[in-house]
């Protein structure tokens, strides 16, 4: 059985200041059925670690290099990330994709740093407007799927994230079918590539425009392990909906 998932990724949002949030939501769910998950950003890390130590908030990031280490300005290694008390991190999310030309490979490399720092790798897959339009929806995942994911996962080091990125933060959201179509076809790449264990055991995510209102019908599609969630996140009263959704 696939314990749900709540993961929220702040993006470029929170100071010291609301790291209060992170209390009220421990507070509401001492001991929730789902998985809880917060990504701040990297400036919060180790004080959101600190702060959740004994809560059932896990800390997360947003993104690390490829390389442990080295002359790379700006950067944050994976092991840097687990230091300061990250257990997940999020990576290959559309918008490093788009704005940074993050390639599959790049994605993958980054992977395989997580998992050698001890993290978790929640990777993110998803189309563009066009490509859905197009119909070239279940193309693009596969070869996302095919290409960024290394050879090593396993259901306890690999999380996907569907998010179609014309959905993001945009209110649009898929049919119900259309999400169960993607997510279906993600559970069956990851069994014939890595066998009927692993790949029953890795979870898949929905992110785009996920919310208190929809979150409950969105998870009771098979295949739906839970929700990578952005703005929705930053505030405790929004985000503990979406977690009592999951633990229904």
């Amino acid at each position: 059985m696939r314990r749900k998932l709540a993961a929220g990724n702040w993006k470029m949002n929170g100071l010291r200041s609301a790291l209060g949030e992170v209390g009220i939501l421990a507070a509401d769910h001492l001991d929730p059925a789902c998985e809880v998950v917060l990504c701040p950003p990297a400036t919060l890390v180790r004080s959101m670690a600190k702060t959740c130590r004994e809560n059932c908030v896990t800390i997360g990031a947003q993104d690390c290099h490829e390389n442990s280490s080295g002359a790379h300005t700006g950067d944050i290694s994976a092991e840097m990330l687990a230091d300061a008390g990250a257990e997940y991190v999020i990576l290959g999310h559309s918008e490093r994709r788009e704005a940074y030309d993050e390639t599959d490979e790049t994605v993958r490399n980054k992977a395989k740093a997580a998992w050698s720092a001890g993290l978790r790798a929640i990777i993110c897959v998803g189309e563009s407007a066009s490509e859905r339009k197009a119909a070239n929806t279940l193309d693009i995942i596969g070869g996302q799927l095919a290409g960024s994911i290394p050879d090593a996962a396993t259901g306890e080091n690999l999380v996907i994230a569907y998010e179609p990125i014309w959905a993001i933060g945009t209110g649009l959201v898929p049919s119900i079918g259309d999400i169960g179509e993607v997510h279906d076809f993600i559970r069956m790449r990851l069994e014939r590539r890595f066998g009927p264990g692993v790949g029953r055991s890795v979870r898949i995510l929905y992110g785009g425009s996920m919310n208190a209102g929809n979150a409950a019908d969105i998870v009771q599609v098979p295949n739906v392990d839970g929700g990578l969630i952005g703005g929705a996140s930053l505030k405790a009263a929004d985000f503990s909906k979406i977690i009592t959704a999951l633990n229904g």
